[in-house]
């Protein structure tokens, strides 16, 4: 027999986004309850991979600087309270031909935004850094300020810290699903009923089966990261090898020093381009996903083209137009969701939990979050 018992707010799907609305609830003081089906930290979604790129200059739009400006200091201010280091700075590297739309965008947001930023050709670049070898028609720019997340330790971190602060966090208890009434919200899982005087769902790849509305709107997709052997592991230690976006033949490719395991950690944006269930996602390692990274390697880091050494399989859930997705419910306003974070939200996941405590405590966020209204793909 099931019990009903009630709080400020429920998240539903605590990873990068959950745990961090998790976390500045319970800072709030306000009685939360996080449910994940998972265990805490997990890799059958999208944060976990040992590394995450974070910088402040962003080709998908000068809009997004103010926020990662404010990314960033959330980040400090969790490491200041949790005692633990998240947060790497290497310097970041976003390269490609001269005129390439990522490359100009992430030129013209630094330039807009003040955001400190070198160019450098492909030579000078490898004088610098010579774990690089790029082609020598390419140009880079070099963001100080960049480098990496460890999400993981994020997740647990912000898990952790938040049950301190008198939150629950139930790990494996799956939610069947929610239900809105006037002044709140029932969520039902295969353990218990709980009320709320608000809901957040923050539920990844599984975000349709808890919103039919973001069906074809918030769409999984099957992707591949792996770390290769160098020749040189020095030349790839974090002090020496800024992360990297690197957009050749229109395709766009990211990486990694080495951090956590052996060898250079390298992934591809969009690799396969095709829909996703998540429950039946294929993890299995294959002959072409290998192929498709080592490909770049040959032309781009040859010094990094050595065996395969570890491979692992997760999920970017993509918009259309691949912008957050972020808002309230149109029904029922006690009701808020973020999604659709297109494989480059990780790195903002601190500053949406501060969104989604704004919506789920106010109805309203101090940041502007109107370019991921999900009204657009309706309207």
């Amino acid at each position: 027999m099931t019990t009903e018992r009630v709080y400020d707010a429920i998240v539903v799907g605590v990873g990068g986004m959950g745990s961090a609305t998790v976390y500045q609830l319970a800072k709030r003081g306000l009685h939360v309850l996080g449910l994940e089906r998972f265990r805490i930290p997990h890799e059958m979604g999208s944060s976990h991979g040992i590394t995450r790129i974070i910088r402040l200059a962003f080709h998908e739009g000068p809009a997004y600087v103010p926020l990662g400006r404010r990314a960033y200091e959330l980040w400090n201010e969790f490491e200041e309270q949790s005692g633990e280091r998240v947060l790497h700075v290497t310097g970041s590297v976003h390269a490609g031909d001269p005129g390439a739309l990522a490359f100009e965008n992430t030129l013209r947001a630094c330039r807009e935004q003040d955001v400190p930023h070198e160019v450098l050709t492909s030579a000078e670049l490898a004088a610098r850094f010579p774990g690089y070898g790029l082609p020598r028609e390419m140009t880079a720019i070099v963001q100080p300020q960049g480098g990496f997340l460890t999400p993981e330790h994020c997740v647990e971190g912000h898990v952790a810290v938040a049950r301190g602060l008198g939150a629950e966090v139930h790990e494996e208890e799956r939610v069947l699903d929610w239900a809105a009434f006037s002044g709140g919200v029932r969520v039902r899982t295969e353990a218990d009923v709980y009320e709320a005087g608000s809901l957040v769902l923050t539920t990844g790849a599984w975000a349709s089966r808890f919103l039919p509305e973001l069906a074809g709107v918030a769409v999984p997709e099957r992707q591949v990261m792996a770390w290769f052997e160098p020749d040189d592991p020095t030349l790839f230690a974090p002090s020496r090898f800024p992360v990297f976006i690197v957009t050749l033949d229109g395709d766009e490719y990211y990486g990694f020093p080495e951090f956590g395991v052996p060898g250079l950690k390298l992934g591809k944006f969009d690799n396969t381009g095709i829909a996703a269930d998540p429950d039946a996602l294929d993890r299995a390692w294959r002959a072409d996903d290998e192929e498709m990274l080592r490909d770049f390697l040959r032309r781009c880091l040859p010094r990094a083209a050595g065996r395969l050494l570890r491979m692992a399989v997760c999920m970017f859930t993509n918009s259309p137009d691949r912008h957050f997705i972020i808002g309230q419910h149109p029904a029922w306003p006690q009701v808020s969701f973020a999604a659709g974070f297109s494989g480059h939200g990780f790195k903002f996941s601190s500053v949406i939990g501060e969104i989604m405590a704004d919506l789920a405590e106010r109805g309203e966020s101090r940041h502007d979050i109107s370019l991921f209204a999900p009204a657009r793909f309706t309207s």
